[in-house]
């Protein structure tokens, strides 16, 4: 193959050179990262689906349930920087893949929990494996894309957590109907995963020419806007850990704005199917599919705003005003569906009105081409873990905190307005970020 610099002078595009045209390996890879992440959501959420059947079973109090949701959030909040440092040392195809068969190996021992405790165990450990996908995510998307096309990077990646959500609420009440056990069910998911895990781990590559299915027109390409992209940006990009960035304001704002996101999606992800059996009478039939209308219009919403980016910027606009605009529509639009859902009872009007704020809370998928930019492709593993765990704080706190509100109260209105407080977070820390330049270190 030639070198980056013969690249930068044949291939100015995408489209065909004296190479042929080029072949979209890179896209294929990440409608495979899609399929992985919506797994890593369909395991992480199954707990939450089967919830009302593992409560009974288990015999688990409101706040016992509050402690069991969040403790897959400890560990992995607890492993994001150190397995972002790892991504960036030994690079994401083998972190990516391992974790996805390691999470499928613990969520199919989840089904052998008896108690509160061996229950807490097993999710701590699912926790502590499925740490490294989404700043292994993070690191592809740095590594495979140029700058202008990482916004649909970001949701294709980002994207597998409300398709994995929605899908999740379907499969595994569905797999409970079939098989009448919460716990053949999960054995099931997990056996799944890990075959999924074996092909990620047969197909991705941690750069393009590592790639045996990539020509040179389309690395060609990829390199060329990593050298214009490089040429524009202050510093340097080679690795230099995270303490170097702990003075920017855009740094802080970025792990805050991601924290907002969190506390409502994680929210609704662990609490919803509760919060519907409890509120509005839904059975688990009927909880599955209020899943996947809720959770697949975030689906919907974050491609649909990666794209809306990806197009506006292609037409000349600033990072700023692309991301800050939407960011603020976006946050504006969580917020009144949230006050929405505590003023409306109707049951209906509830999945309506939280369909629409998914739809739009998606669109903080974009967030996860911010680690490339602020941090350059050599420090994206350990931008996007420290991004991760900032966000997977509000994963930990938030199901204890709603647990013992709707404990102590025997009402979901103040956990609905726990969500609004998360939802002003993510939108004033979107509007105070900078979007248009790496943060200069050396």
């Amino acid at each position: 193959m030639s070198s980056p610099a013969a690249g930068q002078a044949a291939v100015s595009s995408g489209r065909d050179t004296g190479e042929g045209r080029p072949t979209r390996v890179r896209w294929k890879m990440f409608l495979l990262l899609l399929g992985v992440v919506a797994l890593n959501y369909i395991d992480r959420g199954s707990v939450s689906v089967a919830l009302p059947l593992i409560t009974e079973d288990l015999g688990l109090s409101k706040e016992t349930t509050g402690f069991v949701l969040s403790a897959f959030f400890w560990t992995y909040a607890l492993m994001q920087i150190p397995g972002g440092w790892l991504i960036d040392r030994f690079g994401p195809r083998v972190m990516a893949s391992g974790a996805c068969v390691g999470w499928g190996i613990a969520q199919a021992a989840t089904a052998a929990a008896t108690g509160a405790g061996s229950l807490l165990g097993y999710r701590l450990l699912l926790g502590a494996v499925e740490a490294p996908v989404m700043p292994a995510g993070g690191k592809l998307n740095a590594q495979w894309l140029p700058a202008k096309e990482r916004g649909r990077g970001a949701v294709l990646l980002d994207g597998g957590a409300p398709l994995g959500a929605a899908l999740g609420g379907i499969i595994i009440s569905a797999l409970i109907a079939w098989t009448g056990s919460w716990r053949i069910s999960f054995v099931i998911a997990g056996v799944a995963t890990v075959v999924v895990g074996l092909l990620a781990h047969w197909y991705v590559r941690n750069t393009p020419r590592a790639h045996p299915g990539v020509n040179e027109a389309e690395a060609a390409y990829i390199e060329r806007a990593h050298a214009e992209e490089d040429a524009e940006a202050p510093g340097t990009d080679e690795r230099t850990g995270l303490r170097p960035y702990l003075k920017y304001r855009s740094f802080w704002a970025m792990c805050l704005g991601w924290m907002g996101f969190n506390g409502v999606f994680y929210g609704l992800l662990t609490w919803g199917p509760l919060y519907l059996s409890e509120s509005k009478g839904f059975d688990i039939k009927t909880i599955g599919w209020s899943t996947l209308a809720i959770f697949g219009s975030g689906f919907v919403g974050e491609l649909i705003g990666g794209w809306i980016a990806d197009h506006w910027r292609s037409r000349g606009a600033g990072a700023n005003k692309v991301m800050r605009t939407l960011m603020g529509i976006a946050g504006a639009a969580v917020v009144a569906g949230l006050l929405g859902v505590v003023l409306v009872p109707d049951a209906l009007t509830a999945v309506l009105l939280l369909s629409g704020v998914l739809f739009f809370l998606r669109w903080a998928g974009l967030f996860w081409s911010l680690p490339s930019i602020l941090g350059g492709r050599a420090n994206a593993g350990v931008m996007g873990g420290a991004m991760n765990l900032a966000g997977n704080i509000a994963g930990i706190v938030t199901p204890i905190v709603v647990g013992f509100i709707v404990g102590g109260t025997g009402s979901y209105t103040w956990a609905l307005l726990y969500f609004v407080g998360a939802g002003l977070l993510f939108t004033a820390s979107s509007l105070v970020l900078d979007y248009s330049r790496r943060l200069a270190v050396r």
